[in-house]
């Protein structure tokens, strides 16, 4: 019992240390870059050198209500669960909060590992909401976001899709980002077909109501 009592009090330590040192310091390599085997583009910017339709599009595509929820969407996990239930496509129900807790603390995993992973995010979520604040974890998650096969990031996805910097992305172009977030070895993001162009469509035209409507306010206040 001692031993396990270590174990917890070492992991809450060392957990929370982890987060409030990323709360000011940029994660150097997180445990998916390392086990990608296709090595590893990044570069980290801050938010003030991220274009907002980048920001906006994210909004739009993963997490609607980022300024409102304290990091778990309950309506849009029973959704996700009843659209999978149906066998219709899969979708996740994770906020960015989850998933910025999962890119930079955790792992992919697959099988039984993706479970425990489960648990442990409902922990780190719950850290990052509450040692930072939105707009940290809005930079952190468009920093370490898997944009393409060994690409991290927007600022390096931006950079190998259209040549220039994160700071300057149109809506389209960010919203075709967005729209290959959640498979991002797979969906093409310079010549997008099918579903991944309709859906970058559907971002880019949602990105003008997510700014007029203060959907992304949190992240500038």
């Amino acid at each position: 019992m001692r031993f396990i009592a270590r174990i917890i009090v070492w992991f809450l330590a060392i957990s929370v240390g982890l987060t409030v040192l990323y709360r000011f310091v940029p994660p150097p390599v997180t445990f998916t870059m390392l086990t990608d085997g296709n090595g590893i583009a990044k570069d980290w910017q801050p938010l003030s050198r991220i274009d907002r339709n980048m920001v906006a599009a994210v909004v739009a595509a993963e997490d609607g209500k980022f300024c409102s929820h304290s990091g778990f969407d309950t309506d849009a996990i029973e959704k996700a669960m009843e659209r999978n239930a149906r066998g219709k496509r899969l979708r996740g129900g994770s906020t960015i909060s989850q998933q910025t807790a999962k890119n930079v603390f955790l792992w992919q995993g697959e099988g039984w590992t993706r479970y425990l992973r489960k648990g442990l995010e409902v922990w780190f979520t719950f850290l990052i909401e509450h040692l930072w604040d939105k707009r940290r974890i809005m930079e952190v998650y468009l920093n370490v976001a898997e944009t393409g096969i060994g690409t991290y990031g927007v600022e390096a996805g931006a950079q190998r899709y259209y040549g220039k910097s994160a700071a300057r992305l149109t809506p389209l172009e960010a919203a075709r980002i967005a729209a290959a977030l959640p498979s991002p070895k797979t969906r093409s993001v310079k010549n997008p077909a099918g579903f991944t162009r309709r859906y970058g469509n559907t971002i880019a035209a949602r990105i003008g109501t997510v700014k007029r409507d203060g959907y992304d306010a949190c992240v500038y206040e």
